[in-house]
């Protein structure tokens, strides 16, 4: 009897113990030394990577991701696209054959290990397409650090998608994903997805990297430079110190997820400085195609102020808009865009959007290969709210998310939509992937506003940032601190419209107008239940919003930034059906309606409202 109660104590205390387990991530230091061929396309490296492990478990292997190897017929990535076909991402595919297959042999992408040792020792190591596993010959136990030594080259690729030589605007190299990185570790295990053409993850780490390249090339780079008097374009007064015709460029940053640059002999430099930082540059080749950067500055200066007071403090030294990649694509202190926009607005959305990663996907480094909507969803959401104000829409708009909620309904009508909790890079359909991250992404905290009121989601993206800044938060970390603040059970609403496909459509079904009186009869025709603002607009332009609550949530919306109302029994999520009696007769009212302020997803909109005028 006593063995029993003590092995059930055991067991008791055990569970209580896992999960009470303090927050852990690893750290990596980096440096490398980096000598480039530029006549080739080509390089060799050295590195020494300092690895701690924070975690409470022993590592017998580590495993480092080898991205370029990507890039060649038949790959994963290929693969990928080939079966994709034309539901596949358009940037790797030209009417449903991948770009990959055509790749020509000098110009496939390779990253090449010559050797691995830890703490000076070989170690065994294996690669699998992208990724390299390295068997550990002494296992790293909790709480220690261990040093591994890299010695490789790689074979630049042709620029298909983000990294890669001669991309289609003439830069000669963009060098993202372009070292042995290695993967994170925490409580979910060794983050090791194939790259087949999505997005990254990795542990906090600093840099420390010497690249040496042809004296006449510009680098742009995420990082502090620390010899711009030694090469060229960052000091008008630089005396380019040169040995075999190649300088030398000496970089560093500190707690990022990566480190990128790029290269190019046309590349100019600007720079300013944003009050209360960050350092600025601009890194682009100046010509009549790249004019509207010349206007972007003051815009980009607003932008980090807006970001800075809304969302939290940009926490590192500098930022580098660099054109190079395929699109946009941010890293480390950096972000590599097209540089040839039609437009200023254009330009800015692109430099917001990439920018805006800087929270969510760097300094809130959430694992988007595992739950791409955070990241992109919630970037884009404070897209939306920055370009709003630089640029203020022509026409009156309920709210800057109008745009958007149009967008997803569109999607719906389609019949395309896959749930936003899939892995981002096991979605069926390109299309279904950017909407299911993106838009539903955005969506998920337009529709958490609408539930808790503008104030509290406020509340909830600055307690947010202040609590998970440079940690690896996951979406149950941000659904605590949404419960926490605003008082309400979300679960069910965060369950409905990240694991599901399911809609929300509401609708009013009947009303009857009595002499000082109408009642108002609406139906649920959806599979999400949801808390509804009601609103009437008298004949005297008077708005008066009535808050019905949903059950599930067991505690109401308070206030709003949309405007103050009165609140109602709440209505049970069971019951298809709600009536609701307002002191207004017919002759007193010019309008009715679900939903006022249009910020929620009703994929059928047109039953919401009546119009009396």
């Amino acid at each position: 009897m006593k063995k029993s109660f003590a092995i059930l104590f055991a067991l008791i205390l055990s569970q209580f113990q896992a999960q009470q387990n303090a927050y852990y991530q690893q750290a990596a230091q980096y440096k490398m030394d980096i000598d480039v061929n530029a006549e080739k396309f080509t390089y060799e490296g050295n590195q020494t990577l300092s690895y701690s492990n924070n975690s409470p478990d022993e590592l017998n292997v580590v495993y480092f991701h080898l991205y370029w190897n990507a890039f060649k017929p038949n790959s994963m990535m290929d693969q990928r696209v080939g079966g994709q076909g034309k539901n596949g991402d358009s940037r790797l595919q030209k009417d449903g054959v991948s770009r990959l297959a055509s790749i020509p042999k000098d110009q496939e992408g390779a990253q090449n290990i010559h050797w691995i040792k830890q703490n000076g020792k070989n170690v065994k190591f294996e690669i699998q397409e992208t990724v390299m596993k390295v068997y550990l010959n002494e296992s790293l136990k909790p709480n220690s650090k261990t040093t591994f030594t890299m010695e490789w080259d790689a074979v630049i690729p042709q620029q298909i998608r983000r990294s890669g030589r001669n991309n289609r605007e003439g830069v000669d190299m963009t060098m993202s994903q372009w070292y042995p990185k290695i993967a994170e570790y925490d409580y979910d295990g060794w983050a090791t997805f194939d790259y087949v053409g999505r997005e990254f993850h990795a542990p906090f780490a600093d840099f420390d990297v010497t690249i040496k390249i042809n004296k006449d090339y510009v680098v742009g780079a995420g990082g502090t430079l620390l010899n711009p008097k030694e090469v060229k374009g960052y000091d008008p007064s630089a005396n380019i110190k040169a040995d075999k015709n190649k300088a030398t460029w000496k970089w560093t940053a500190k707690n990022m997820l990566d480190f990128a640059w790029a290269a190019d002999r046309d590349y100019s430099v600007e720079s300013f400085d944003v009050p209360q930082g960050p350092k600025v540059f601009f890194v682009y080749q100046k010509n009549d195609k790249t004019k509207v950067w010349e206007e972007a500055q003051p815009l980009v200066t607003k932008y980090f102020q807006i970001m800075n007071s809304r969302f939290g403090k940009y926490a590192y030294p500098s930022y580098a808009f660099i054109q190079g990649g395929d699109g946009g694509m941010e890293y480390g202190m950096c972000t590599m865009i097209l540089g040839e926009s039609k437009n200023l607005e254009d330009l800015m959305g692109l430099m917001v959007h990439e920018g805006s990663h800087s929270w969510y996907q760097q300094m809130l480094a959430t694992n988007e290969p595992l739950r791409p909507w955070m990241d992109e969803g919630f970037t884009s959401y404070a897209e939306s709210i920055v370009m709003h104000q630089l640029f203020p829409p022509t026409d009156e708009r309920p709210n800057p998310f109008v745009d958007k909620i149009n967008a997803y309904r569109g999607i719906v009508q389609k019949g395309i939509e896959e749930p936003a909790v899939w892995l981002g890079d096991h979605h069926d359909n390109g299309t279904a992937y950017s909407f299911a991250s993106y838009v539903k992404g955005e969506l998920y905290l337009v529709q958490l506003g609408y539930i808790v009121g503008e104030q509290n989601l406020e509340k909830i993206m600055t307690e947010y940032f202040k609590e998970w800044s440079m940690k690896h938060p996951t979406d149950r970390d941000f659904l605590h601190i949404a419960q926490k603040i605003s008082g309400m059970d979300l679960k069910w609403f965060h369950h409905y419209w990240i694991n599901t496909t399911k809609t929300i459509d509401y609708g009013i079904k009947d009303v009857k107008y009595d002499a000082k009186s109408t009642t108002i009869t609406l139906v649920n025709n959806s599979k999400i239940p949801m808390p509804i603002d009601f609103s009437v607009v008298t004949t005297d332009k008077k708005v008066v919003t009535y808050q019905i609550p949903m059950n599930m949530t067991r505690a109401w919306k308070e206030k709003d930034g949309y405007g103050d109302f009165k609140t109602e029994k709440y209505w049970p999520w069971t019951q298809k059906e709600y009536t609701i009696t307002i002191p207004y007769a017919k002759s007193q009212l010019s309008l009715m309606g679900i939903d006022l302020s249009q910020r929620m997803a009703d994929v059928n909109p047109a039953d919401n409202f009546v119009d009396l005028k």
